[in-house]
């Protein structure tokens, strides 16, 4: 048996560590392609850009909203065309995924500055694609992970406090994935089994959130750092990133995935919808009551989704619900690394347990 871990070639973290992109980006070269999201493009990076220009030549981009194959393309062009020697993104999940597939088709050293704590996109070498409709399409695994994570807590804590939940609630799955796993002999990003180290950080990633996300969330809706949200930060970018792609994935990201092909969860952020797949992964894999009471209680102390309608799918029919059970089971997805029987007819039968069981522990 060979275990095979993954990690990103720097992690920086910390209040103001957008101070140190210039330096970081240094290391790796002299002409800085850069793809911005259009909040940190016009806010985030007027401040840093003379240090940037200190550390070479910088060309900007920004971002086209959707990490699709024309998108990639588009971009891929556009550094060519400037010869780029780093590749950097400064955006959400879709941006950083997208540099990440941008440097790995031009051979280039690529830095992520994620401006949300939503995903644990940054860390890894997972790149989603998605049509320009914004539905899930296909998982692209990259020859290598980013050379640099740069995280400015200082910046998580200025971002509205649902991207940081929809973070916990994408890190609430590392654990019960990477177990699953684990009893299994599920398969990792990288195609082995997953290491001791593997393990041990995914259930560092749970327990980080079970016992500060609540505090995360109250400094991040004061908009200040506190020890609680850098936990939380690291637990939702370090942990998670490093926990999912080394433990390996399972249900949960198979739901989202399945979720996907309903137009009511398009305005859901990709954390909300894990979290829902964690629900229903716990009547999937028939975990113990008193888990279940602890992921729900969890869940709606944060504010994630506990039943459809949260998902923006209220009065779903049978019929919808069964197609995103037959996407979620398809060939190739991670849910068939699940220690029990999988097919579409159990998995619709756990959304909707997951579903009744939400709207049981709502307050009349």
């Amino acid at each position: 048996m060979i275990t095979t871990t993954l990690f990103p070639g720097r992690y920086v973290q910390g209040n103001g560590a957008l101070s140190r992109l210039g330096r970081e980006l240094s290391r790796l070269g002299t002409r800085h392609f850069l793809i911005c999201s259009p909040h940190p493009l016009e806010h985030l990076l007027p401040p840093v850009l003379p240090q940037l220009e200190q550390a070479g030549t910088v060309h900007i981009e920004r971002f086209g909203r959707e990490c699709t194959d024309q998108e990639i393309a588009r971009l891929l062009a556009a550094a060519k065309a400037f010869g780029a020697q780093t590749i950097t993104a400064l955006g959400g999940g879709k941006t950083l995924d997208t540099a990440k597939a941008v440097a790995a088709q031009a051979g280039l050293p690529v830095a992520v500055v994620p401006t949300i704590a939503s995903t644990d996109a940054p860390c890894s070498s997972v790149c989603i694609i998605y049509t320009a409709q914004g539905v899930f399409e296909r998982v692209d695994i990259l020859p290598r992970n980013p050379d640099l994570v740069l995280v400015d807590t200082a910046i998580m804590a200025a971002a509205p406090a649902r991207f940081l939940v929809a973070g916990m609630g994408d890190a609430l799955a590392t654990w019960f994935e990477a177990e699953s796993c684990r009893i299994s002999r599920g398969a990792n990003i990288a195609g082995d089994v997953g290491s001791m180290t593997a393990h041990a950080l995914a259930r560092l990633c749970y327990e980080t959130v079970r016992d500060w996300g609540l505090l995360a969330r109250t400094a991040c809706q004061a908009g200040v750092v506190t020890p609680a949200l850098e936990r939380v930060v690291e637990a939702n970018t370090l942990l998670s990133g490093l926990g999912f792609e080394s433990g390996g994935l399972g249900a949960a990201h198979s739901i989202h995935n399945g979720l996907t092909a309903l137009a009511g969860v398009h305005g859901r952020s990709h954390g909300e919808k894990v979290a829902f797949g964690v629900l229903a992964s716990l009547f999937l894999t028939d975990k113990p009551v008193a888990c279940i009471n602890e992921v729900y209680d969890l869940c709606l102390s944060l504010g994630l989704p506990t039943t459809l309608a949260d998902l923006g799918l209220a009065g779903v029919s049978d019929a919808d619900l069964l197609l995103v059970a037959q996407k979620a089971c398809a060939a190739g997805e991670s849910i068939h690394n699940e220690p029990v029987e999988i097919s579409p007819g159990v998995v619709l039968a756990a959304l909707k347990a997951a579903d009744a069981e939400g709207r049981r522990r709502r307050p009349a």
